[in-house]
């Protein structure tokens, strides 16, 4: 990383799309301009990058939440950039339409070939994925849309608990998690090319957190129902109200009528998980409501959600999340001003 600014700040083309968020698309643009529009760093009034919003259209766009946009020049004006940032996009009830960019996908290719940094927010993936420049390579989307993301880019391996993911051969494909880990890509970004020291005083400025911990506390599970087994979907519905029983396993099984190597096997298949997986999955997630919305100690929560050894439920706990079970409540707890 240089820990001086460079002559030339690096060309940053920050992609517009209809589907784009504004306030990522928004942020991503402001935080990268602050050294010169706040006077931050150790050279006044000099930005880190060149900034251009750019898109297949010059003009005012139309973002997904309604909000017109400026879009300084189109891609086909553009024949060499630095870095390419693809914000994160709303995705509708249709999901992510592919071959509904194939300019824009040539630019990005050509762009990457001449030596360019890919770079995405969130569900900016879904379009860089396009490209097949991801696949082979690690990868992060906001986990709300991991299932859809890997059913659409199977070859591309993918890790929505990472707040960043860095890969490629020159470390050129650069990806960040969800929502507002965006603020770790640009902060990233300009550790990378300007020091350490001059991203921190950007994240004091702006009040922005480096995710030092993985996005797995923030990840609520939820269970895939479709699958089409209807006997695994009816232990499954069964099991979202009594998760906490004693022996919930077995007394599925005894519900199903199935034997217990059968419904063991067809349970696993139809959700990914073993039935003692599921469980555990779903009295962490339980514990987690608990350690938000009320005072009642660890020992009482392990009890609530099922586990009788409130030391084993910690080790759970800490093993699905992250954090234990203190941290989490202390990072997550609802404020008073707000219940």
């Amino acid at each position: 990383m240089r820990g001086t600014l460079a002559s030339t700040p690096p060309h940053v083309s920050l992609v517009a799309l209809p589907e784009a968020s504004v306030s990522t698309l928004a942020g991503i643009f402001d935080v990268l301009n602050a050294t010169a529009l706040l006077g931050l760093g150790d050279r006044p009034g000099q930005s880190v990058f060149q900034v251009e919003v750019v898109g297949e259209r010059s003009g005012l766009m139309t973002l997904a939440s309604g909000v017109p946009f400026q879009v300084k020049r189109a891609i086909s004006e553009i024949e060499a950039t630095d870095i390419v940032i693809v914000p994160s996009v709303v995705l509708r009830e249709e999901g992510w339409v592919r071959d509904r960019y194939p300019r824009l996908l040539q630019w990005l290719q050509r762009m990457h070939a001449g030596g360019a940094m890919l770079c995405s927010a969130c569900s900016g993936i879904f379009l860089l994925a396009e490209t097949g420049l991801f696949d082979g390579r690690d990868a992060t989307v906001h986990f709300w849309y991991h299932r859809e993301f890997q059913a659409l880019y199977p070859k591309v391996t993918v890790h929505p608990e990472r707040v960043l993911v860095i890969s490629g051969r020159r470390e050129e494909l650069v990806c960040s998690g969800a929502s507002t880990t965006w603020h770790d890509l640009v902060l990233y970004l300009t550790a990378r090319h300007a020091g350490a020291t001059v991203a921190q005083e950007v994240a004091r400025m702006f009040a922005l957190q480096w995710h030092q911990d993985s996005l797995a506390p923030y990840i609520v599970f939820e269970g895939r129902n479709d699958h089409g087994d209807g006997e695994i979907l009816s232990a499954q519905q069964w099991l979202d109200a009594h998760f906490s029983v004693a022996n919930p396993v077995e007394e599925m099984i005894r519900r199903s009528k199935l034997a217990e190597r059968t419904f063991k096997r067809r349970f696993a298949a139809a959700t990914g998980l073993t039935p003692i997986s599921y469980v555990q999955r779903l009295r962490v997630e339980d514990a987690k409501r608990r350690l938000e919305r009320t005072d009642a100690p660890v020992d009482e929560v392990s009890w609530r959600v099922g586990y009788e050894d409130p030391a084993f439920f910690r080790r759970l706990f800490r093993r699905t999340t992250g954090m234990a079970p203190g941290a989490y409540r202390k990072r997550f707890r609802i404020p008073d001003f707000a219940r």
